[in-house]
């Protein structure tokens, strides 16, 4: 029997939908010539479609100068890709990104970018986002790190390997019971106890603001990305203790003349602490490192630290603070920006200006045993042509090692980073604020 086949039916058009496309982030900073910029994951989609047959590019929509389309990478398959950019020049660029699928239909979204210029060794240097004011860092295990600002009651954590933002972030404002900075400018790390301190002094136009006379705890649990931080206890009276203090001893230092009305704190003979660190074996006493004044011993000034002989109880009963005999350390004319220890008493201390506006003035790190009247050894020179000025050591390595590494965090916060004359605090996008964590090697 002879069978006849009919008609074969047309196969149906797969009818695809628009595609999708999500960023992670839609502002993004960059830096010239920098390693390991962060970079931004690309969500796309297609009804209809598998989403590894999609097409993922980016172009220029604005400054090519900055960062054009051939500055663009797009990496991965699949439903996220990642996003990366080079850039070519300093400042602010709009890229469009966009997303092909089948059946001839695209969509698009715009990635708002900045680029900071190139610094000195770029491989060395990481940018932490979120922030430009950062003042203190210390180090929470893992490769992390926890770092204050001085802007802010915010305290960010950062993996100390990547640019990028925080990982996790802790505002303790309310239980301060403040609503104003506390001017965080020192911190250091005993056991699971993180001591912060406020800088002590007038703001900028010499009036007293309370949050800023403020020493708080913090309590460490896990490490790394895990890293979580609980409020501790807090004391509001050191810098009257300090003046009364310095008073009972004959005004050596002049503390109550650098609190009075008017005062600015940044000033050869204002008041203004920026380090805290313990002394060699202690956990009792610490040392407040002060950025102004310099002791008044020899022409020029020397740096100074005043020990808290019972800083855990100023901070577990609110016992009034308790002090040694000054510290007085010939940083070649420079004050104490930050001083950190390691577990074998090394210390390192960051020594800068005391003035407001310094970031040309001469930085540098001095090694010192913790012994008063002992003398610092400067280790290295630090550079002043970038933008920002060093602020915080994050950790101190093992000091009698060859090539022994530091990594330091700088305060950008007066800093042009993309020039056109705001300074970085004054940004509107919390993206495109940021600071930058070096790795310097140390002189023999």
């Amino acid at each position: 029997m002879l069978l006849i086949a009919g008609p074969t039916a047309p196969a149906q058009a797969v009818a695809y939908g628009t595609p999708t496309i999500a960023l992670s982030a839609s502002y993004l900073s960059g830096a010239v010539g920098a390693t390991g910029d962060p970079v931004v994951n690309v969500t796309v989609g297609q009804s209809g479609a598998d989403a590894s047959a999609l097409t993922v590019s980016a172009s220029a929509s604005s400054r090519a100068s900055v960062a054009g389309t051939g500055d663009v990478t797009v990496t991965g398959a699949g439903a996220v890709r990642q996003l990366a950019v080079a850039a070519r020049g300093r400042g602010y660029t709009d890229l469009t990104v966009k997303v092909t699928g089948l059946g001839g239909k695209s969509a698009t979204r715009t990635l708002y970018y900045a680029a900071s210029a190139a610094v000195q060794n770029p491989a060395d240097a990481r940018w932490f986002t979120g922030s430009a004011d950062a003042s203190a860092a210390v180090d929470v295990g893992g490769g992390y790190a926890v770092v204050a600002d001085d802007e802010s009651n915010v305290l960010r954590l950062y993996d100390r390997s990547r640019s990028g933002a925080p990982v996790r972030t802790w505002d303790f404002s309310s239980q301060l019971g403040v609503s104003k900075e506390v001017d965080i400018e020192g911190a250091t790390r005993i056991g699971n106890t993180v001591y912060w301190t406020g800088s002590l002094g007038n703001n900028k136009d010499g009036e007293y603001k309370a949050p800023r006379n403020t020493v708080f705890t913090t309590t460490v649990s896990g490490s790394g990305p895990g890293t979580q931080l609980a409020y501790g206890r807090s004391y509001k009276k050191l810098r009257d203790d300090l003046v009364a203090w310095d008073r009972a001893n004959g005004n050596r230092y002049g503390f109550a003349a650098g609190t009075a009305d008017g005062e600015a704190p940044k000033q050869i003979d204002g008041f203004n602490v920026e380090g805290l660190e313990f002394a060699p074996g202690s956990t009792t006493t610490a040392y407040l490192g002060f950025r102004a004044p310099l002791a008044p011993a020899v022409p020029g000034g020397k740096a100074l630290l005043v020990p808290v002989t019972n800083v855990d109880q100023v901070l577990a009963s609110g016992a009034k603070a308790v002090f040694g005999a000054g510290v007085e350390l010939d940083l070649g004319g420079l004050a104490v920006r930050d001083i950190r220890k390691n577990a074998a008493g090394q210390y390192l201390i960051l020594a800068g200006s005391w003035a407001a506006d310094d970031n040309s003035d001469p930085y540098a790190l001095y090694q010192w045993d913790g012994v008063p009247g002992h003398a610092p050894v400067k280790r290295a020179d630090l550079p002043t042509t970038d933008p920002g000025g060093w602020e915080a050591i994050v950790d101190v390595p093992d000091l009698t090692a060859a090539g022994a590494r530091v990594q330091l965090v700088t305060d950008n916060g007066s800093a042009d980073l993309y020039g056109d004359g705001t300074e970085a605090k004054d940004l509107t996008r919390a993206e495109w604020k940021k600071v930058r964590a070096a790795w310097f090697t140390l002189n023999p």
